[in-house]
């Protein structure tokens, strides 16, 4: 009975926790637009606050699909829990004339962005994002 304790007693401090946890305010999330084209990202380097909210504003001004890829970069976020569904392996998928929005709170770091699409990267559709 008395190996219970120790976890029952951690249990109660879940709910707690929980609750002092805080939700980002995403009414004020700072916009950055990110335009993805035949071949690149514009702007190729993202400077970014660590634990600011952000909303990415991903563009996509050519009629071919890409993606905004940085699997390390979306892992370390903190991501708005339904803009969670949009990433698929750490990449948005944006598809021509479109755009997507993802909100995060990010975490300090280095981070390479690329498009994965067939060649994109080769034809120079690569970048970076830097957190601090």
């Amino acid at each position: 009975m008395t190996r219970l304790y120790p976890f029952a007693f951690a249990l109660c401090l879940l709910p707690a926790a929980a609750a002092g946890a805080q939700v980002p305010d995403w009414a004020h999330a700072r916009r950055v637009e990110v335009k993805l084209s035949s071949f690149a990202f514009a702007p190729s380097t993202l400077h970014l606050r660590a634990g600011q909210p952000v909303v990415l504003h991903l563009v996509n001004t050519s009629s071919g699909g890409h993606d905004f890829s940085a699997p390390r970069f979306f892992a370390a976020a903190q991501l708005r829990p339904q803009d969670r569904a949009t990433l698929d392996e750490g990449s948005v998928e944006v598809a021509g004339h479109r755009s997507v929005d993802v909100a995060l709170v990010p975490k300090a770091g280095r981070y390479r962005l690329k498009c994965t699409h067939t060649f994109h990267k080769a034809f120079g559709m690569s970048g970076r994002i830097v957190v601090d």
